[in-house]
């Protein structure tokens, strides 16, 4: 078994709904994104899959997140865009796209700043 991983970012503003503080005001992050595949053999080039097409899915996906207003996106109107949710949503989305016999998405985490991150995986 071998595990690929990658890091990207997106920026975007969100506020947390049912929450007591700051972060229930509209506030931004430049948040970073690490997704971890599994990848059960290799290609004839000797890869799990192409970091190029990982990046290209993952970025494809967060450009629709980037520089929006979370709360107003499909995803997360009836849903807090937390790190948590932001997690699971990205990690359900690449998983559809990317899983395979042979390639399974195995955790995705989002930093909302440098010294806090939440993940995801199943």
């Amino acid at each position: 078994m071998y595990r690929l991983k990658i890091c990207t970012s997106f920026a975007s503003a969100h506020n947390l709904m049912h929450y007591q503080g700051e972060c229930e005001n509209l506030h931004g992050h430049n948040w970073k994104v690490e997704v971890s595949v599994e990848a059960v053999e290799l290609d004839r080039a000797g890869l799990g899959i192409d970091f190029k097409i990982l990046k290209s899915e993952t970025n494809a996906l967060l450009k629709t997140l980037d520089h929006k207003y979370l709360n107003e996106l499909q995803p997360f109107r009836d849903t807090s865009p937390s790190s948590e949710n932001i997690a699971r949503y990205v990690y359900s989305e690449l998983s559809s796209r990317l899983n395979n016999e042979n390639i399974r998405v195995v955790c995705v985490t989002v930093w909302e700043s440098d010294f806090a991150c939440a993940s995801y995986y199943e």
